[in-house]
């Protein structure tokens, strides 16, 4: 059991601060979020993650398949959220006849926030000429 096992104090390799890792991660090289937000530590978790998914490519569906209850809970889930109400856009709705300019955008919550996020995001977009699109 993980509350069971004493983890020995380590120096963070960000901040150098002593730190407990965590029983999940006993290999755990930085201490709170504030060091793991760092642009070098993002992008290593990233490998990692990446590299565990190649080794393992099979693993979410082996999983979907052996918990099936899991499966059931996570579509009731699905559609409690997001009944699928009309004018929700999908990620293939765009289409290329609708003009869209370059500019700065702001993308905000729709009315209905149990299937939206409360965030929203600045993002500048600029349209490229078709002459310079990739193939």
């Amino acid at each position: 059991m993980w509350g069971e096992t004493v983890m020995e104090f380590r120096q963070c390799e960000a901040c150098h601060q002593p730190f407990r890792p965590r029983p999940q991660n006993p290999d755990q090289c930085f201490c709170a979020a504030a060091c793991q937000s760092d642009p070098d530590y993002r992008e290593d978790q990233k490998r990692a993650q990446k590299a565990w998914a190649e080794r393992h490519p099979d693993y979410w569906r082996t999983y979907r398949e052996q918990h099936p209850e899991y499966v059931a809970r996570n579509r009731a889930r699905q559609r409690e959220r997001a009944p699928a109400p009309a004018g929700v856009a999908k990620m293939d709705a765009s289409k290329a006849e609708i003009p869209l300019r370059s500019g700065t955008y702001r993308l905000s919550p729709v009315a209905d926030v149990s299937f939206a996020k409360k965030n929203a995001w600045m993002v500048e977009i600029t349209v490229l000429p078709a002459a310079c699109a990739s193939p």
